[in-house]
C-alpha cells in the first residue's frame, strides 16, 4: 500500500510564509493562518512543501488505508488561496451563500484574495471546521 506524499514535516512555517512572493497573497495567507491558529488553538505545521496545517487526526478507511492529516489548513497556490476545511461544506450552505466570490471542492475552498470575500463569514467557516467532527472520526 502506498503512503501519502504529503506528510507533516519540520519545515519552518514562518520561512514559508515570508517566501511568498506576491505581497497581497502573503498578507492574506498570514491573516488566514492567524484565524486558523485562534480557531484551532493549535500551532501550525508544514504538510508537504506548500500546505500549512492546524491540528491533526488519524483516519482509517474500510480498505485498510490509514494515515494522519490536518483538520484545517491553507495553501497559497498560484491561482487561488486554497483553504482546507476537512469537515466539508455539507451543512455550510448558509455561510457559503454570504461568503462572496469562491469555488469549493469536497473539502477545499478556493478564493483569489480576501478582498473578494466577507472575512467575518470566512472566519466563521474556519471556526466551525475547527470544532467539527471529521467524517472518519464519527
Amino acid at each position: 500500500m502506498s503512503s501519502l506524499k504529503t506528510q507533516k514535516n519540520a519545515q519552518s512555517v514562518s520561512a514559508f510564509l515570508n517566501a511568498i512572493e506576491d505581497p497581497q497573497k502573503r498578507k492574506d495567507t498570514k491573516a488566514i493562518c492567524q484565524w486558523m491558529k485562534t480557531a484551532s488553538r493549535e500551532n501550525p505545521a508544514m504538510w508537504g512543501d506548500a500546505i500549512i496545517g492546524y491540528g491533526s487526526y488519524h483516519y482509517r478507511y474500510a480498505s485498510g488505508r490509514e494515515g494522519d492529516w490536518f483538520r484545517i489548513g491553507v495553501s497559497p497556490r498560484k491561482q487561488y488561496l486554497s483553504v482546507y476545511l476537512l469537515a466539508g461544506f455539507e451543512n455550510q450552505q448558509d455561510l457559503l451563500a454570504k461568503l462572496g466570490k469562491h469555488k469549493t471542492g469536497s473539502c477545499c475552498l478556493n478564493i483569489k484574495r480576501l478582498s473578494d470575500v466577507d472575512e467575518t463569514v470566512l472566519q466563521e467557516l474556519i471556526n466551525r471546521a475547527a470544532q467539527a467532527k471529521i467524517c472518519s472520526e464519527q
